[in-house]
């Protein structure tokens, strides 16, 4: 009896003792799971911290480099308008001049030479044959050849008519753009370069705007007055590219 009563308590004490342990158990788990979410909590609020403060240094770089931008472009602008590129200018005289005329300057009529290369272009404009010539030919990267003096009179315009006068020869310059404008627009350097030439002369000699035309404005208007005349067809430059050059040229003198 008194055996079966010490083995019982025996029994029941390894059982508290299973027990508590088994408590014991259960409470490190638990620690460690409460451990593990409190490291999981902080980690989270340092990543979410730190996104944050990323999101602010964006928000203040983007705000820098957009009042940078908005900044900057007045000034490229200006740079653009005020600071212009120089281009090359080379003398290549034409024999296709009036000796016993002196040109008076009061106008300048625009072409296009609708030649394939600058070469050609100018081979064309001293071509004794040909008998045609103009004050300077401009080529697509600028580059100004000079082929007379603006008194000079060359032959440019043929039948033509402007501000009331005819043969317009005998008082314009003639300016040809290399290239043709039904196929190719003016370039920028070409529009630039042109207008670095005409500037100096439309103050010295008072050309009126009104008087910068395209060879086919004064061809039309010496054909209204002479229907009965036949003129050269020759498709010159378009009335697109001469608004665009007419618009560039009117900037810069405003700005002058």
């Amino acid at each position: 009896m008194i055996l079966c009563i010490i083995h019982e308590s025996q029994v029941k004490v390894g059982l508290w003792q299973a027990f508590i342990c088994k408590l014991n158990s259960l409470k490190m788990k638990k620690s460690s799971l409460i451990l593990s979410t409190l490291v999981l909590c902080v980690i989270l609020l340092i990543l979410f911290c730190q996104k944050r403060r990323y999101a602010k240094i964006d928000e203040r770089s983007d705000t820098i480099v957009l009042k940078k931008d908005s900044n900057s472009l007045p000034s490229v602008e200006k740079k653009h308008i005020d600071v212009q590129k120089e281009y090359k200018e080379i003398k290549y005289p034409t024999p296709n001049t009036c000796s016993d005329k002196v040109n008076t300057v009061e106008g300048v009529i625009l072409h296009h030479t609708a030649e394939p290369t600058i070469e050609r272009s100018l081979g064309v404009l001293t071509s004794l044959k040909k008998r045609v010539g103009t004050h300077a030919v401009i080529d697509i990267d600028g580059t100004r050849y000079i082929m007379a003096n603006p008194r000079t009179v060359t032959y440019h315009a043929g039948y033509s008519y402007l501000a009331g006068k005819e043969n317009c020869n005998n008082f314009t310059i003639g300016i040809e753009f290399q290239g043709n404008t039904l196929e190719c627009p003016l370039t920028r350097d070409q529009i630039n370069s042109a207008i670095d030439y005409l500037l100096p002369l439309i103050s010295q000699y008072k050309i009126p705007i009104n008087n910068i035309v395209t060879h086919k404005m004064v061809r039309d208007a010496y054909k209204q007055r002479h229907p009965n005349q036949r003129c050269s067809g020759k498709v010159d430059i378009t009335q697109i590219e001469y608004n665009r050059f007419m618009k560039s040229l009117k900037e810069r003198l405003s700005n002058k």
